[in-house]
């Protein structure tokens, strides 16, 4: 239970003191009604004695009387018979002061800590002690007991009296009537002779105190000096003590009003005015009614119930006319009548009672168990049938002799006699028990408990037991709940000041009922105070019992301490995973506050119920909801927005995008691909941005990047760097994209949605337009806005918020649709985003602190320049060493002009913009629309090759950054420029992403921007073409022989290429147009031509042998290369692009192979056309391939070799077998013959000309009656050390891979070009035939049967 002011013996002794009666005349009363008080009520402060009282047991034993205090009561008579229950109008008073009793803002909380439960409660209930003292005094008196029995009755008149004693007599035989006539029940007085105390009250401003004097020295004669005494009082006049002030010790006592004979018979009005306090506490509709009846309802109680005679609740203060010294007067008054009247009346009255049973003593072995018959009555059961008997027992005459033991019980536990009052309690017990008096019995048990416990110092245990069996008994026997709920209200205190927590609050659990809420509610949160008191608290506990209190009060209509109940569990509920709980408790909270005119709060309970995640069907979900729109919609304020709860704002979410959003494509035109919000981001592509932009910033500064240079970020989220203020251009959009979560089960509408803004001119700022007013777009001005310099800041979001399925589910009910419409609401949500937590320092690590994310804090600068880009007739898919030519368009969109264009790229030679002064096209090129450039004439085949001297630096590219040709290097605003752009296809398969970045500047310098930045990203699809590799080997012309000046020490340059595509794209065929060579020693001499006039085509799977005579160049000063070119078409390939991309190419393999320790140094490319059929149209394709050639012997490729994936070794979890291998059969190996003819003796001058060509025609004959695929491959290469010694200086030369088709039974002829460098015995036999039935399209080829060794001799003339 919760602490008390008073202690438990205290309290106890305070339940059950001696009851005096005040009879008064009328002019004793209007002698008091000048202070505004009646008799009993101006002696209520002071009957609580301050000195020690002595009385005498039967022993002769004196017993010292503490502490002492006395009740004094108007006599109020009633005809009517005690009742088992409180009255209406005892429950209603009982009612008010509980709801006049709140908890006082600022009083002493305690604070508990339980775990890592952290409780902030009130130590103290007020209420509950302010209603328990109520209730025990406004118990009705039991005819089973006598302690509250009025033991002796004060006669008051007043000296003005014409003859006073007359008064006296008249009181005294209205008292003896009262009491002896019969006609009331109520009062109950003690003993039959009842102690008459006669007071004569003198006022001192009227009457003659000389007389009164007189008239009470004849009272004291009449009455005796013990049973009279003088009052004198009204010593104060209004005139002589206007400013005196005097204190006033009736306050506190006059607001408890004692319920006790104030049962009066309007008593039905309250019946009828209680029944408006039946409806539901948590109705919201009728919130208003029901507080305005219960305001009517306790003003009508006040009313009712008042004692006629009571003037204490009316206006005025109390005791104007009376000084301290008549203070000190009715104080003594008090002390001379308990101790000279009232404590010797007891003393006797127990002795007489003990006389008569000592007087037996001797027929019982107990002092206080003498049998019945002594007292002239048998036992209960021997009564005749008339008496009356109770529904718990049986009910004895006043004479009984178990009733005596009882009175003489009751009058010594009133004069804290406690041993004799425990053993006379005990003796009855006996008795009451023996004759089944349960009512009897239980008030024994009862009184016995308490005398026990009372007993100080006492060897004897406090019985809990008694207790127990007693509220048994009270409760359901006897059905008197309001003898048990006192039995309960004591036992709990004692239980609680033994430290016995648990069982106090099982006991006063035990003791809630359906009968009254308002006691349920009042035990159970005394239970919930024992569970959180206990050693170990029992937080849960508590806060289940405080929920039950709350719900408790709410029915008995106290509201404020229904919502301190579930405050003060929402402690132990909250961020705990008791969602449900929460959800009940804040509903509670919500609509409580709301009844108590309290909306805000209200507001911020219902907002709880929305913000967490609920796990409430859709249903109960809706009803919260409708319930905070209705309470929000009644505190809206059209001057402020109110924060609102739904939908939750993923503020970390939130991404702000800078600049206007980029144009769709326009036609042909395909616009860059820049930032979106429709863009993931991703961390690698970021790093991979800024690397680019720092060399584009290197670049633009003379190599050097600025210290402080910060990349550019346009679109800015929670994996960015947020630790500064972006910076935005004026009157450019800024995008921000807000996340939304709902986190309900019912739908969400939202209107009007719209940012709040506020901007902040920066103080010191050059522009005399700018003021160092704060703009806004608030509705209302915005209060300590701090003064930071140029920054916009974005902290709002507000708009309109209704649930989209109200009007439907409200068709049922009584609600309009102007009421649907009325519950949408505006409001805002603040948009903050908290930065990362901080980790470097030792106080971050040990705290948790989060550093700044400024994404929303926009630095606005000056106007910049706004670039956008197109492209046109760029393409998707590319064969590998594909060459494209498209254009792009740059357009300046902005107000101010853009210089310093420039562009960086990932893949620095997939494109070029030209690098030189372009020569004139040829017809020819201009009409297939090429992109190279070629000569306007075309040159012999014999002729030589020309040769032009270029300089790399032309055409390279060092840093990686490409300087756009824009006309004046500026764009100005509103101009667009279209430059053409050479693309080549990358010469690996596959798709590749290919990043382009597009710097520019302003042409004003010293802005916060230095520089604007434009991404792009193209994927392309890059298909197979050719496959070149390359071998040179040394001449064995001696250079003495060679007939050609330019020949110094030849060397031959043996060039295979192969159609590797695989009809990919359409493509038919490949022609080899020109092969061009660059180096600073070596050019391309002679091309060496089997077939003539015929130039190299290529079929799918086809391979090609080109074999060239190189030469050395003459010494040139400086590191210029010559370029030469051979074969076909004469294209200039030292112009764009052809040079761009082939120097490009150089500096790249340059830096992957040391260049000086070659013996032969020479980059060699090749210009071929494909044939493309697409629609049914013939298109043409170019492209280029490049090989580098570093060492003699060493072959060179064009494709790197693929790397084999040891990721796929590592899934093969089990060894798995192999494929069994299916052999060809005999019939498929023999499906073509072959037949070699050539001349068996050849006599060349290799001193003159170091390659000797042969003719060999090679017979191919189809031995089947079916169509068979055939393929012819004169590269490969035998295993057996044999053939490799035979034919190591042999070769094929022209096409060396074919594919045919041959009908059945025929025979085909090819010829062959052999090509040997010097004199011997060689083996022709070496070409493969591989071959298949052609209606096998999945079956793969099989090698063909090889004629006999065909062996040529070769003679040196």
């Amino acid at each position: 239970m919760a602490q008390c002011v008073q202690s438990v013996q205290e309290f106890v002794q305070d339940s059950f003191v001696p009851m005096v009666a005040v009879l008064c005349s009328e002019e004793a009363e209007r002698v008091t009604r000048k202070n505004n008080l009646n008799f009993a009520e101006l002696l209520r402060p002071f009957c609580r004695l301050t000195s020690e009282g002595h009385i005498r047991d039967p022993n002769n034993q004196v017993q010292v009387v503490k502490n002492l205090r006395i009740r004094v009561n108007n006599v109020v008579s009633s005809p009517t018979t005690a009742s088992t229950t409180l009255s209406p109008a005892q429950r209603q008073l009982l009612s008010d002061v509980v709801l006049s009793c709140q908890p006082q803002e600022g009083a002493l909380t305690n604070l508990i800590m339980a775990g890592d439960y952290e409780l902030n409660f009130s130590v103290t209930t007020p209420w509950f002690e302010a209603y328990r003292e109520n209730f025990l005094h406004s118990m009705p008196a039991s005819d089973h007991e006598f302690l509250n029995h009025y033991l002796a009755c004060l006669l008051v008149v007043s000296s003005t009296e014409t003859v006073p004693v007359e008064q006296f007599l008249k009181l005294s035989q209205e008292q003896h009537r009262i009491q002896h006539s019969g006609e009331y029940t109520n009062p109950k007085w003690f003993i039959p002779n009842t102690l008459k105390y006669y007071v004569l009250l003198h006022d001192m401003c009227e009457g003659d105190e000389e007389r009164a004097d007189v008239v009470y020295e004849d009272m004291k004669q009449r009455y005796g000096p013990q049973g009279c005494y003088l009052l004198k009082m009204n010593s104060r006049t209004f005139s002589a003590g206007e400013d005196e002030q005097i204190p006033d010790p009736w306050t506190q006592y006059l607001h408890k009003n004692n319920l006790r004979n104030q049962v009066t018979p309007e008593s039905h009005r309250t019946g009828e005015m209680s029944s408006n306090l039946e409806s539901h506490p948590l109705q919201l509709d009728s919130s208003s009614e029901n507080l305005h009846n219960l305001s009517v309802v306790h003003s009508d109680m006040k009313k009712v119930v008042k004692d006629p005679d009571s003037l204490a609740l009316a206006g005025g203060s109390h005791g104007a006319c009376l000084t301290l010294n008549d203070h000190d007067h009715i104080r003594q008054f008090i002390q001379e009548f308990t101790f000279r009247g009232l404590l010797p009346h007891i003393e006797k009255t127990i002795r007489q009672l003990n006389d008569q049973l000592v007087s037996r003593k001797g027929l019982s072995r107990s002092l206080f168990t003498a049998t019945k018959k002594w007292f002239g009555g048998g036992k209960a059961p021997e009564k005749s049938s008339s008496e009356p008997k109770s529904t718990c027992g049986l009910l004895y005459p006043p004479e009984a002799p178990e009733l005596q033991i009882r009175k003489m019980a009751d009058l010594c536990f009133l004069v804290q006699h406690y041993e004799l009052a425990y053993s006379c309690y005990h003796t009855a017990k006996k008795d009451f028990l023996s004759d089944q008096a349960m009512l009897y019995a239980a008030g024994a048990l009862e009184m016995a408990a308490v005398s026990a416990f009372l007993q100080g110092g006492a060897s004897r245990p406090y019985p809990a037991h008694y207790m127990d069996t007693s509220i048994q008994t009270y409760r359901d026997v006897c059905k008197n709940m309001v003898l048990a709920e006192r039995c309960a209200l004591l036992s709990a205190e004692i239980l609680k000041s033994q430290g016995k927590y648990s069982e106090a609050a099982t006991l006063l659990i035990k003791m809630t009922s359906e009968d009254s809420d308002l006691r349920s509610a009042l035990l159970l949160e005394q239970a919930a105070h024992c569970f959180i008191n206990m050693r170990n608290p029992m937080v849960r506990k508590f806060a289940f019992h405080m929920i039950l209190a709350g719900h408790r009060f709410s029915k008995a209509g106290q509201r404020r301490h229904a919502l301190r109940c579930y405050c003060q569990a929402m402690q132990v509920y909250k961020d705990r995973g008791w969602s449900l709980a929460e959800d009940h408790i804040n509903f509670t909270i919500g609509r409580q506050s709301f009844t108590l005119r309290q909306p805000e709060n209200a507001v911020t309970a219902f907002r709880q119920i929305l913000i967490s995640d609920s796990r409430q069907t859709a249903k109960q979900q809706g009803a919260f909801l409708r319930e905070y729109l209705y309470v929000y919609k009644s505190v809206m304020n059209e001057v402020s927005l109110l924060q609102l709860p739904l939908p939750c704002i993923l503020s970390s979410a939130t991404r702000v995008y800078f600049g206007h959003e980029r144009r769709l494509a326009e036609g042909e035109k395909q616009a860059a691909t820049h930032v979106s919000l429709d863009q993931e981001y991703d961390q690698d592509l970021s790093t991979m941005w800024c690397h680019l932009e720092e060399q584009l910033v290197a670049s633009a500064n003379g190599g050097a990047i600025p210290v402080n240079f910060q990349p550019t970020q346009c679109c800015l989220n929670s994996q960015t760097d947020n630790l500064r203020h972006p910076l935005a251009v004026v009157e450019e959009p800024i995008i921000v994209e807000v996340m939304f979560r709902n986190p309900l089960k019912v739908s969400l509408a939202l209107s009007s949605l719209s940012l709040l803004w506020r901007f902040t001119v920066d103080s010191f700022s050059s522009s005399k337009e700018m003021t160092e007013e704060t703009i806004t777009n608030e509705e209302t001005s915005a209060g300590g806005v701090g003064n930071m310099g140029n920054i916009f800041f974005i902290f709002f979001l507000h708009f309109d918020f209704c649930l989209p399925e109200l009007e439907t589910m409200w068709i049922s009910s009584s609600f309009t649709d102007q009421q649907t419409l009325d519950l949408m609401v505006r409001g805002k949500q603040d948009l903050k985003i908290r930065g990362p937590r901080l980790n470097l320092t030792k106080e971050d690590k040990m705290s948790v602190r989060h550093g700044p994310d400024r994404r929303l804090d926009p630095i606005i600068t000056p106007p910049m320049p706004l670039m956008e880009v197109f492209f046109l007739q760029f393409p998707t898919a590319l064969l590998c060493g594909e060459i494209r030519k498209a254009y792009v368009e740059f357009c300046n969109v902005s107000g101010v002009a853009l210089c310093g264009l420039r562009v960086a790229s990932t893949h620095p030679a997939f494109f070029t913009f030209g690098s030189q002064a372009t020569t004139p096209l040829s017809p020819t090129s201009a009409e297939n629309c090429s992109a190279y450039k070629t000569l306007a004439t075309r040159l012999q085949l014999d002729s030589e090759a020309p040769e032009s001297l270029v300089s790399a630096e032309d055409f390279s590219q060092p840093s990686g950054v490409i300087e756009i040709p824009i006309d004046g290097s500026t764009l100005q605003p509103g101009e667009s420029t279209q430059l053409p752009l050479w693309l080549r296809g990358p010469d690996q398969e596959g798709v590749h992403e290919i990043n382009f970045l597009f710097y520019y500047e302003s042409t004003e310098k010293g802005l916060k921007i230095s520089h604007r930045v434009l991404r792009h990203t193209v994927f392309i699809c890059a298909s197979r073409s050719l496959s070149i590799q390359a071998s040179a080997c040394r001449s064995s012309v001696p250079p003495h022989h060679c007939l050609d000046d330019k020949c110094n020490g030849g060397t031959l340059v043996f060039i295979d290429v192969e159609n590797i595509n695989m009809n990919e794209g359409g493509v038919r065929e490949f022609h080899i147009v020109q092969v061009s060579s660059s180096s600073q020693h070596w050019r391309l001499h002679k091309y060496i031509n089997p077939n003539k006039d015929k130039d190299c085509k290529l079929g799918s799977r086809e391979r090609a042998k080109l074999c060239f005579r190189a030469t050395r160049c003459k010494p040139h000063e400086g590191t210029s290369e010559r370029v030469n070119a051979t074969v076909f078409v004469q294209i200039i390939s030292s112009s764009t692009p052809c040079g761009d991309f082939f120097f490009r190419c150089c500096t790249s393999l340059e830096s992957q192979e040391a260049y000086g320790t070659s013996s032969k140094t020479s980059v060699s490319k090749s210009q071929s056309s494909a044939y493309v059929v697409e629609d049914n149209k013939q298109l043409i394709l170019e492209g280029q391939l490049h090989v580098a050639l570093q060492t003699i012997g060493k072959e060179a490729s064009s494709l790197t070799a693929k790397e084999v994936q040891q990721e796929m070794v590592l899934l093969k979890f089990k060894s798995e077998l192999p494929p069994p291998v299916i052999l060809p059969s005999a019939e498929l190996s023999q499906l073509i013959k072959t037949n070699l003819h050539y001349p068996e003796t050849c006599t060349h001058p290799f001193v003159q000309e170091s390659l000797c060509l042969v003719p060999v025609t090679l017979t191919l004959s189809n031995c089947s009656l079916a169509q068979v695929d055939v393929i012819i491959d004169l590269r490969h290469k035998s295993a057996s050390p044999e053939s490799l010694e035979v034919h190591s200086s042999f070769a094929w030369v022209g096409q060396t891979q074919y594919k045919l088709q041959l009908k059945p039974k025929e025979v085909l002829c090819l010829t062959l070009q052999a090509c040997f460098l010097q004199a011997g015995v060689y083996n022709l036999s070496t070409p493969q035939v591989f071959a298949k039935p052609a209606e096998q399209s999945t079956m793969c080829e099989t090698s063909q049967q090889t004629a006999s060794p065909a062996l040529i001799i070769i003679n040196n003339a």
